[in-house]
């Protein structure tokens, strides 16, 4: 199954280390938080990779020319500058043949027990599967019943709930939601598709209650770092 991360964002909100570089190419430690995403995919033996890349994407593409990675399939795909997450994602649909795929944010760390999440898709019988987690509620918000995602909200400014933690499944016919969306490019994943598939009842919920953290700001980029330098590392210690 192939693992594609999203990597072409601007990063605004971390302005202050993404002038020169894309969101996911920021440090944690000696490597960029996208580094240790793949760590993360690679330990539960994922070894096929798709960066869905745009802004800066020269800045990863030389990275992984120079940081070769044995026994790992990485491809730096440009999905285009303006792309919308949903757009990046159908610029992907000729690598993306077999029946299933992976997909998270390339700035999001988490010790998630990948075949339990797997496990958890196949059983539901749904088309998507999303991640939900309960950090404080800075990030898209979804209610949850029977779980079965029945409501998706995002970046709503709440104080509880489960929140979009990333790591998705996806069912091939999961393109299908495209259909009626004349610019691709436009689609947003979160705003479009996935309230979409809710409303269809296609959209289910693993939830997750270990380590989760987001890289949304340079306040979140030094407490990572922080736990790295402690030899911490959290997202990397599966239960």
């Amino acid at each position: 199954m192939k693992v594609v991360i999203l990597a072409g964002g601007l990063g605004t909100r971390l302005s202050e280390e993404t002038k020169k570089k894309p969101k996911p190419m920021v440090n944690i430690g000696k490597d960029p938080i996208l580094l240790h995403i793949i760590k993360i995919y690679s330990r539960f033996n994922f070894n096929k990779f798709i960066i869905a890349g745009g802004y800066k994407i020269n800045f990863i593409k030389k990275f992984f020319k120079k940081r070769k990675i044995k026994n790992l399939d990485i491809k730096v795909i440009n999905t285009g500058n303006k792309s919308m997450t949903g757009g990046r994602i159908y610029r992907l649909k000729k690598y993306l043949k077999d029946d299933k795929f992976m997909l998270t944010y390339g700035d999001g760390l988490a010790n998630i027990d990948l075949n339990k999440l797997i496990r958890f898709h196949n059983n539901s019988k749904k088309i998507a599967t999303l991640t939900v987690v309960r950090p404080p509620a800075r990030w898209g918000h979804v209610t949850i019943k029977k779980k079965l995602i029945t409501k998706f909200e995002e970046k709503n400014q709440l104080n509880e709930g489960w929140i979009n933690g990333g790591f998705f499944v996806f069912e091939k016919n999961f393109f299908n939601f495209y259909k009626n969306y004349k610019k691709k490019e436009s689609v947003v994943l979160e705003s479009d598709i996935l309230p979409k598939l809710s409303k269809k009842k296609q959209l289910s919920a693993y939830q997750h209650l270990g380590f989760w953290k987001c890289m949304d700001t340079l306040r979140d980029k030094i407490y990572l770092t922080d736990l790295f330098k402690k030899k911490r590392v959290p997202w990397m210690k599966f239960k």
